[in-house]
This record gives structure tokens, C-alpha cells and sequence, in this order.
């Protein structure tokens, strides 16, 4: 029986012919498999060995020919592989030994060129040396790729992988030596590259690792500042032009505040009618449009918060220039408002760039014990600026008030909110109720700041970048719109220069309206929809990156505390939030229970890694407990869009991820799934948080 080789998908192979028909051929493999060929495809017919004893001898023998004398062999031309093996073996060879130098020839590209079946031509000297030369490359690559890999199996850190740690696990070159070996390694041990960076030392910490990843997505060359700060400072203007305010100002922050960007007033005018001032720190005349200090400003937009740390929008330097610290003549933009006789109604309103003398900065986690409802209203009560808060704590009710008409239903009132403390790597979690008379004052007076600039600018058909929120979603836009969670006509962020990028923008409007010059930003404006889109973007991860920090030190107190059982809460179905602690979690065991009702949690594990926890449910609080959080107030909360329900999605994100890392998925795709459901999530969350403007540094 006659047999031939011929090639098929790349390759060849060898079979017994069944029948000729000329142009086809009906062929058997050796496994009994038949089929039909081109005869175009066969490059040799023979008798003998079988195909299958054919193959097996080629292939042993192809791979005893010496390459490079093979190369010295072959004509400078075009060749056929029977012609060579004629002059390489010096007779006619057999099918074998003319299949094993087809074999070797087909697998040598860099030394021999394809031009047909069974058809070569040599790689010309200069072509090959540099074709080995590559070879050897890869070859010294693949054998780097394997060290490495096997030292971080060893838990040893590779320099070259260590000086990328951190951008291998956000958007790596997945081409490169030091992400393939991570990959391999993370293949060869079964876990995610966080870990397996962890172990081998990229790190120093969990922290270290969460944090680093964040700087290399959002801040690849650093949190430093580039450039010369004294030389951005001798360009800033002097302020002493500017008229300094019969007024005694006093801001109301946290401790641990020291971008202080707002202060206020109150001031008795002859006529015996109050005046009360919200005065804005002013960098928007010294960072100008188009500065490099201004690029630097809009590259950053914001200020990233964690907990113990914080990545500033400007240098310190700079902060430090415009911050209003008690004691200073600092430049603001100031908002006055004239109150009625009674004190619960503005009676008009200007705005003015001058300069304010700070006589004090307060600080409210020393002041809410003292500064209560009760003492407000008690006027023999002593605490500082006394007669000006009673007077701010007044109008507060009344604004809240007609906020609440507008809105259609009240503000909840029982939310809490938690400060981190972070003191050689131990936290404190300090809970503050969101209704404390000073957080209430001083969100009030931003409210109405922010809603009276942003009328300013549209009465003066000036654009600005507004915020507004309708059916539950808050958008950005640049011209004003509703804001039907906070019951106002039009709302802008304006009242935070020194910390995000908007209000800066929004202050240089207000500034060029004031003084009747020309805006930096004119009626629809490409530039602004770009600074506007872009901040969005980079606001939704920095909340995003502050939310994951706030889980992890959660999980951190869970630790400190020594895990056990815990009392939480729960927000709706199965989703569970701590009493002490923000950290929201989903338990798989609870049974049906209303929205509020307390209950008891058994922590058995932390994961500060993925961010997981293991819990069980023992029961419900057995003294009853009062419930925190209500059906009405769940529903209020979802309305406003800044319910504990926004975060359910990056609580499933985190989850998926933790779930997806221990299966051994690529952890690349669990870390893609996290942050865009954490981003979905922590965005409006974020936003509605700080439009609710008690605007604290978190």
C-alpha cells in the first residue's frame, strides 16, 4: 500500500492512500480515521515504513541534525527539502530520512524562510545573526521570568519586581518580564499577586500595599510636588491691598482640620440690625487660569482623605498661605446677609473680596458638649462666641426649615457619623450624631453660601459647575438646576477652595463677576464640561479609595477588639452594618428582620487584604435595644441618595473580589469588578455626602 506525508493546519502528517482520483486523495490515518486530501498538499509519496513507524523514526532522527551545519549546507537559493537531503545524506535517503530533514528545515523559521510546501530558502548571515541574537534574548528572558518566579515562591522579592509593585497591580504591562513572572508565580501557588507581593516583602503592610496601589493608579509620579513652592509663592499677590472687615470671625472644625477654608460673623449694625458673614478662603486670586501651579491644581482635583493621612490638593506651603488660622489677616470672599428683626429671614445679601482678622478656630469634638440645643437656647449659658452662635443657631432653624418645606418632608436627624483616629498603627472610632447643633450651623451656612453664589452667577448669566440632584441622582451640570435633596433652586460647590478643584473654579467666576471683569470660563466653554467631567471621574475614585481605607481600618478595630460578637444593625434584607463601626457587610444567615432592628454578630475572621470578614448570626439584641434606623428614615435616606443602601454595591464588590481571589481567578479582573461597583457605588454616596456640606475632613 502506497502512503504519503502531506502538510495540514501548519504541520505534517503521515497516512496510508485509500484511492487516486487524480486531483484528491482518500487517505487512512493510522488510527483508522480516513478523510480526503488535496493531492496539491502531499510532498512525498512512499512505500515503506507505515506511516506511523515513518513519523516516529523522522522525528527522532530530525532532531540529531545540527542546525547551523545544516545552514552551511543548504544553496544560497530556493530550495526543495529532497533536494538537500539528496546532497546531506549523499544517496537517495528514505521516507524517513527525508521527512526528518523536512521536520528539521519547517522547524527553524530563523534559519530557513518558508516560500512553499516542502520549499525553503536560507536566512541570509547578517538576517540570522541578528534573528539568534534575538533568540537569545528570549531565551535569557524566559530563564529571568522562571528565577523570578520561583524567588517569589521562595517569598523573596526580585529588585526589578519590586520596584513596580504597585503598578503590577493596577494596569501592568502585561508584556513585561516582571508581570508575566508575577503571573506565573501566582499560577504556580494558587494566589492572588497581592498576596504573593505581600509575602515576598513589596510591601510593608496590608496599608502600605492599599495605599501604594492607589498612588500608582492615581498619582504615577508621585504625591510629591513638582517644581519650585517659593517660586509659586513669589508669584501669589499681596494681599495687603485688600480692606480688612470690621468683623470677628471663627471657624468651626475637627481637631485634626488644617486646610480651614471658611470662618463666620456676626456683627450688630448701628441701627441694631445683624449682619451675618460666611467668609471663604480666597486662593483664586493667587492661582491663576492657565499657571502651572493652576495645572498642577486641576490634575490633582481634590483632596484624598483616609483615615490618619491625606494627600493635599496644594502644598502645604500654599495651604498654609489662604488657610484661615486663628490670629491671621487672611483674603476671603465674603457673603453678607442682613437678618429681619427676628432673625429668622435674610433681608438682602452682597458678596465682597476683602480681608478678615480669624480671632478664633473651633473645634467642635471639644465644643459638642458644651454647645448644645439646650445651652443654645439658654442665654446665661457661657461658652465662646456665645451671642454669635445663638444667633447663627436661629437663622439655622429657619433655613432648615424652609428647606424643608421646599423638600416636602424633614431632614433625618438620627444618622451617625465616625471619625478615624490613627495613632502608631492603633484606630479609634469615634461616633458623632450628624445632628449636633455646630455641624448643624456650620452646614446651613455652606448651603446657603453655595445656593445665593450660584444664583449670583446665573443672574449674571455667568456659567459655573453646579450640582444638582432630581429623582434621587445627583449630576453636575453648568447651568443651575434644582437641588431637591437639600430644597434648593440652584446649588454649587464653592465653599471648599483649598480642597477641591470645582470650588476654585467656581471662586474665579464669582470673582470675575464681582470686580465686572470678563470669567476665566465664558457660556458654554469646552474647557469647563472638561474640567467638570474630569473631576467627576477622579471624585468617584478618591471616594472610592476613601471607602475601602475607612473598610480596612474597620477590620483593623474588629482585630484590636479581638473579633468575637458584636452588636449591629440591620440597614435592609440581608444586609448587616456594625453599631460601632461604618463597615457594611451581607450575612448569608440572618433571618428576615425589619430595617433597624439590633442585633447581635459573631466576627470569626478579618481579612485586611481583600477586605472580607467572616460573621454568623448569634440573634437579636436581647435587651431589645432601640432601633437605629427606621423604615422612614431608610426611605428618606434612599430619596436623598445617601442612604447606607449606596454602599451595597461596593460591599458585593469587595466581596466578589475576596471570593474570586481565593478561587484563584485572575485577580486583575476581581480588582476591575471592584472598583467600577465601588465607583458606581461610592459616587453618588460620596457626592450627596459632602452636597449635605458638614464639610468636615472625613
Amino acid at each position: 500500500m502506497s502512503h504519503v506525508l502531506f502538510e495540514e493546519d501548519g504541520g505534517f502528517k503521515a497516512a496510508s492512500i485509500l484511492s487516486d482520483a487524480g486531483a484528491s486523495l482518500q487517505i487512512e490515518y493510522g488510527s483508522g480515521r480516513r478523510a480526503k486530501i488535496k493531492s496539491s498538499h502531499v510532498v512525498l509519496r512512499f512505500e515503506s515504513p507505515d506511516p506511523v513507524t515513518m513519523m516516529a523514526e523522522a522525528t527522532a532522527m530530525a532532531a540529531g541534525i545540527d542546525l547551523d551545519f545544516l545552514w552551511e549546507c543548504a544553496p544560497q537559493e530556493e530550495f526543495g527539502f529532497q533536494a538537500l537531503a539528496d546532497e546531506y545524506f549523499g544517496r537517495q535517503p528514505g521516507a524517513a530520512e527525508a521527512t526528518s530533514l523536512l521536520l528539521r528545515l519547517h522547524g527553524a523559521p530563523v534559519y530557513f524562510h518558508r516560500k512553499g510546501r516542502g520549499r525553503f530558502r536560507p536566512a541570509p548571515p547578517d538576517v540570522l545573526k541578528a534573528a539568534l541574537a534575538a533568540v537569545e534574548r528570549k531565551r535569557q528572558l524566559e530563564l529571568r521570568i522562571e528565577s523570578d518566579a520561583q524567588m517569589l515562591l521562595e517569598r523573596r522579592l526580585p529588585e526589578a519586581i519590586g520596584r513596580q509593585a504597585a503598578f503590577l497591580l493596577v494596569k501592568p504591562d502585561k508584556q513585561s518580564a516582571e508581570y508575566r513572572a508575577l503571573d506565573r508565580a501566582c499560577q504556580l501557588a494558587h494566589r492572588a499577586p497581592e498576596r504573593v507581593l505581600l509575602e515576598a516583602g513589596a510591601f510593608a503592610s496590608p496599608h502600605a500595599m492599599h495605599v501604594a496601589r492607589f498612588v500608582a493608579e492615581y498619582f504615577p509620579h508621585g504625591v510629591g510636588f513638582p517644581g519650585t513652592i517659593d517660586a509659586w509663592r513669589a508669584e501669589l499677590p499681596d494681599p495687603s491691598s485688600l480692606p480688612l472687615a470690621a468683623v470677628e470671625a471663627f471657624s468651626v472644625d475637627d481637631s485634626t482640620t488644617t486646610e480651614i477654608d471658611d470662618c463666620l460673623s456676626v456683627t450688630r449694625q448701628p441701627g441694631g440690625s445683624v449682619r451675618v458673614g460666611v467668609h471663604i478662603a480666597a486662593p483664586g486670586i493667587g492661582i491663576l487660569p492657565g499657571s502651572e501651579l493652576d495645572a498642577l491644581t486641576r490634575e490633582r482635583m481634590s483632596t484624598v482623605y483616609m483615615p490618619g493621612d491625606k494627600i493635599t490638593m496644594l502644598p502645604d506651603e500654599l495651604v498654609a498661605d489662604f488657610s484661615l488660622d486663628e490670629g491671621r489677616d487672611v483674603p476671603v470672599l465674603s457673603l453678607y446677609s442682613d437678618l429681619d428683626d427676628g432673625g429668622t429671614r435674610v433681608v438682602s445679601t452682597f458678596s465682597q473680596l476683602e480681608r478678615i482678622r480669624v480671632a478664633a478656630n473651633l473645634r467642635h469634638d471639644l465644643l459638642d458638649g458644651t454647645i448644645t440645643e439646650r445651652t443654645l437656647d439658654d442665654p446665661s449659658a457661657p461658652m465662646p462666641f456665645g451671642d454669635a452662635l445663638r444667633v447663627l443657631w436661629t437663622l439655622t432653624q429657619a433655613l432648615c426649615a424652609e428647606r424643608e418645606r421646599v423638600r416636602g418632608k424633614p431632614e433625618p436627624r438620627s444618622r451617625t457619623d465616625f471619625s478615624f483616629y490613627v495613632d502608631d498603627d492603633l484606630v479609634r472610632i469615634v461616633q458623632r450624631r450628624r445632628d449636633a447643633p455646630l455641624d448643624r450651623i456650620v452646614a446651613e451656612m455652606m448651603i446657603f453660601a453655595n445656593s445665593t453664589w450660584g444664583q449670583l452667577l446665573a443672574e449674571h448669566r455667568t456659567s459655573g459647575i453646579y450640582r444638582s440632584q432630581q429623582v434621587g441622582r445627583v449630576r453636575t451640570s453648568t447651568h443651575p438646576l434644582p437641588h431637591q435633596g437639600l430644597g434648593v433652586a440652584q446649588y454649587m460647590w464653592s465653599t471648599s477652595p483649598l480642597r477641591r478643584y470645582v470650588d476654585l473654579v467656581n471662586q474665579r467666576q464669582l470673582l470675575a463677576v464681582l470686580a465686572g471683569s470678563p470669567p476665566p470660563f465664558g457660556t458654554n466653554d469646552a474647557e469647563l464640561f472638561a474640567v467638570m467631567t474630569a473631576f467627576d471621574a477622579r471624585y468617584a475614585g478618591y471616594a472610592d479609595f476613601q471607602t475601602r481605607m475607612e473598610r480596612y481600618w474597620c477590620l483593623r478595630w474588629l482585630e484590636q477588639c479581638g473579633l468575637g460578637q458584636f452588636d449591629a444593625v440591620v440597614v435592609r434584607d440581608d444586609l448587616v452594618r456594625l453599631t460601632q463601626a461604618p463597615l457594611y457587610f451581607r450575612m448569608a444567615d440572618l433571618p428576615m428582620l425589619p430595617a433597624g432592628r439590633p442585633i447581635v454578630v459573631d466576627v470569626s475572621s478579618v481579612d485586611v487584604i481583600d477586605l472580607s470578614l467572616g460573621t454568623r448570626y448569634v440573634g437579636e439584641r436581647e435587651d431589645g435595644g432601640q432601633e437605629l434606623i427606621d423604615e422612614d428614615d431608610v426611605e428618606s435616606l434612599i430619596d436623598e441618595g445617601e442612604s447606607p443602601l449606596d454602599t451595597v454595591e461596593a460591599v458585593d464588590a469587595v466581596e466578589d473580589a475576596a471570593e474570586d481571589a481565593a478561587e484563584g481567578v485572575a485577580e486583575k479582573v476581581a480588582q476591575d469588578r471592584a472598583q467600577e461597583g465601588a465607583r458606581g457605588a461610592s459616587g453618588d454616596a460620596a457626592a450627596s455626602a459632602v452636597d449635605d456640606p458638614s464639610h468636615q475632613e472625613p
